[in-house]
């Protein structure tokens, strides 16, 4: 996944602005539109009555790999906005997927821990990824088209191999295969959203803000999203760990008191450096949201697992498809008041992650006093 979608995400604000006069309008509705797969996530619940759900992965990592592959081939408003639809199903498909069989297959006791080792793998591949593009772009001067052919075409490659190297693997358990809204997941279902609102503003805004106001080249952004997975690379398990021993609560208050700052900071920074400090520190934080599926592993019936990552997945695009246009707007009349608006929602997710239980049970998901003695709804 990291080898198609890091390309992607490494070229587009430079080949959006290059090859087709990308404005904030532009970037705004086409972010929005890659949102829209990520927001028709539970429509996994219902396919997997017609696939299993390990291929269901597979195919969706091949859609992935061939919306990289024909993107530079469409410079054009139109041709990007097809491309990253056909990108954004099969990418939001399999993190679909991926959440949802990792809760399964991983115990309760190891989860945070496994789920930071595959942020370190993910790094990996994102680091080559990036190096890759840097050194297309920068030393040898290839076009956008090649550069998305290739990295496309490897992760087809790989996918291919995938399916005829693997088995499938047994479900332990039988998944229900029909959406799941129950009342004692909320606070998840809340926290959910307000991280969906929050990651918008760092993809869509904070790369936007490195390439428009300080005229970052597509190989530094690369470079700069080296930095990024390298971090992860060497921190990513060790954060897993740590958010296993401290518990869920402590993990996102650290994360979410960063995330104030690092957003205000964005609003009034002046200097280049400076912002790409931020840059990598606020992508540093993406690994404590391991904490918000820990907690939601603890809380909810193993057979709800499916089911749920779909929900989830869509509640976190609800502010996903909205967000972009509008704040696309609001940046044309002040960049700074976008980084405001992250800004009040981490403050927001800072309070709410108050409501998460030292140890959190299927009979106490929530710190409120009727939640303690309530048995599971």
């Amino acid at each position: 996944m990291p080898i198609a979608f890091s390309t992607w995400m490494a070229l587009l604000n430079n080949f959006s602005i290059e090859a087709a006069a990308f404005t904030g309008r532009e970037i705004g509705i086409l972010q929005s539109l890659r949102e829209v797969p990520g927001f028709l996530a539970f429509t996994a619940v219902f396919l997997l009555w017609y696939i299993h759900e390990q291929r269901f992965a597979v195919v969706s990592l091949f859609l992935l790999g061939f919306g990289v592959f024909i993107t530079g081939f469409f410079p054009s408003v139109l041709g990007l906005y097809i491309t990253t639809v056909i990108m954004s199903i099969g990418f939001h498909y399999f993190e679909t997927i991926n959440q949802s069989l990792t809760l399964q297959w991983i115990s309760k006791d190891h989860a945070a821990e496994f789920m930071g080792k595959a942020l370190s793998i993910k790094a990996i591949a994102a680091i080559i990824s990036f190096g890759g593009v840097w050194l297309s772009i920068d030393y040898f001067q290839l076009d956008y088209r090649y550069v998305y052919a290739l990295f496309g075409g490897l992760t087809l490659i790989a996918v291919i191999y995938m399916a005829l190297r693997y088995p499938l693997f047994p479900a332990r358990e039988i998944q229900q295969k029909k959406l799941v809204l129950k009342k004692r997941y909320w606070l998840f279902y809340w926290l959910t959203f307000l991280s969906g609102a929050r990651r918008q503003i760092f993809v869509v805004f904070a790369g936007f803000l490195m390439v428009e106001k300080f005229g970052y080249s597509a190989g530094q952004v690369a470079l700069l999203l080296l930095i990024n997975h390298f971090f992860n690379m060497l921190f990513a398990k060790k954060i897993g760990a740590w958010i296993g021993r401290v518990g869920d609560r402590k993990a996102l208050t650290i994360e979410y008191i960063g995330l104030i700052i690092v957003f205000a900071s964005y609003a009034v920074v002046e200097t280049a450096w400076v912002a790409a400090t931020l840059y990598v520190v606020d992508h540093l934080f993406f690994a404590f949201a391991i904490a918000i599926k820990t907690y939601f592993q603890k809380i909810a019936d193993p057979k709800d697992m499916a089911s749920s990552a779909g929900v989830s997945f869509t509640i976190n695009h609800i502010a996903a498809v909205v967000l972009p246009v509008l704040l696309g707007l609001v940046w044309l009349v002040s960049p700074s008041a976008v980084f405001y608006l992250g800004a009040v929602i981490a403050l927001l997710s800072l309070i709410s992650s108050q409501l998460i239980p030292s140890l959190p049970v299927p009979e106490r998901p929530v710190r409120l006093p009727a939640a303690e003695v309530k048995a599971p709804v």
